[in-house]
């Protein structure tokens, strides 16, 4: 028999269990089973009713949804942030830069400025004694920069847009969907080990249904991923 997830009911702007925590806590979640012993055609199947209360002993599932979510998101802001075809003082406010006092944002630690259209300018003055740290986070950042240092000021010259460029680029933005794909994985895998830890205490069935709505949950922010992956190569490329 293939096993099929419970619509949602009427009017439900969204699939049970699909990030729709309210109507999990409306109705119960029903699958038609067949039990052991009627696996023949025309036999009488069991009905198994999983409750919310049950749902919530188990596992989060609006938590977890978010957690993949926040691993979406973080692909988008560093797309954002740092692959852009035309490099701004704000792609390098986030930069970190490790310190003999630990890891800051760029910003943090110098005034960035674009003195014009093909330099950027970090002032070092306040922490002069970070100025070689800054210098190497920004030459190590990947977004293709050589920085010049003059005293406690790091010039950057803005590399011009070549077809090289952005291949680099397009490169990078596979290999950030790549991280953010395994980490994806992570959070599934937790959720997954979660939802097993409790299966002496409930049926079969409810494990099955929430290991396949955890997968799901996954599958689509991982579609999600490669959108915004499809997307960013061809802004870059053209």
């Amino acid at each position: 028999m293939t096993r099929g997830l419970p619509q949602a009911p009427a009017g439900c702007p969204a699939l049970l269990l699909d990030g729709c925590r309210q109507c999990v806590h409306q109705v119960l979640l029903t699958r038609q089973l067949a039990t052991k012993k009627a696996k023949g055609k025309g036999q009488t199947q069991a009905r198994v009713n999983i409750s919310a209360a049950l749902v919530d002993d188990i596992i989060n599932l609006e938590e977890t949804n978010e957690d993949m979510q926040a691993v979406v998101e973080a692909l988008k802001e560093d797309f954002s942030r740092n692959l852009s075809v035309r490099t701004s003082p704000g792609a390098l406010d986030h930069i970190i830069v490790m310190t003999k006092d630990g890891k800051f944002p760029l910003n943090q630690l110098g005034q960035i400025s674009q003195k014009s259209p093909q330099l950027i300018i970090v002032n070092m003055t306040n922490f002069p004694e970070s100025t070689a740290a800054a210098t190497k986070a920004i030459r190590e950042s990947g977004m293709n920069l050589n920085p010049e240092v003059d005293g406690t000021i790091i010039r950057v010259p803005i590399p011009k847009v070549t077809r090289e460029h952005r291949e680099s680029l397009a490169k990078l933005a596979k290999q950030s969907t790549n991280k953010s794909k395994e980490a994806l994985r992570k959070v599934r895998s937790k959720s997954i080990n979660q939802v097993k830890k409790c299966k002496n205490k409930v049926s079969e069935d409810t494990i099955w249904l929430l290991e396949k709505q955890i997968q799901q949950m996954a599958d689509s922010a991982a579609a999600e991923m490669d959108k915004l992956l499809a997307s960013k190569t061809k802004e870059l490329l053209g």
